[in-house]
């Protein structure tokens, strides 16, 4: 069998202890295509390259069965949730 979510899951978050992270197989069960979304304090002060670098080095011992990876690597700052901005009202005069 292929590398599993689970695989995949324990790569990451060995290599990044990410305070969230998503695994989503993509390839229907055969486990050749991954969704990440990881948040870690690691990735502060890092460039989204080297982000996603730092995912694909966690990930290279199973990248020869892995053939897609599609990644959204956030720090703890920027995985909070924004504030909404205030409504805007017509003025009816």
């Amino acid at each position: 069998m292929g590398v599993t979510k689970e695989d995949v899951e324990a790569a990451v978050a060995a290599a990044l202890s990410p305070t969230h992270l998503v695994v989503t197989d993509t390839s229907g069960g055969c486990g050749a295509s991954y969704e990440i979304e990881v948040v870690s304090g690691k990735f502060e002060g890092k460039r989204l390259l080297e982000r996603h670098r730092m995912v694909n080095t966690a990930l290279a011992p199973l990248m020869a069965e892995i053939h897609a990876v599609s990644i959204k690597a956030l720090t703890p700052e920027q995985a909070q949730p924004q504030p909404s901005p205030p409504a805007v009202t017509a003025d009816k005069a």
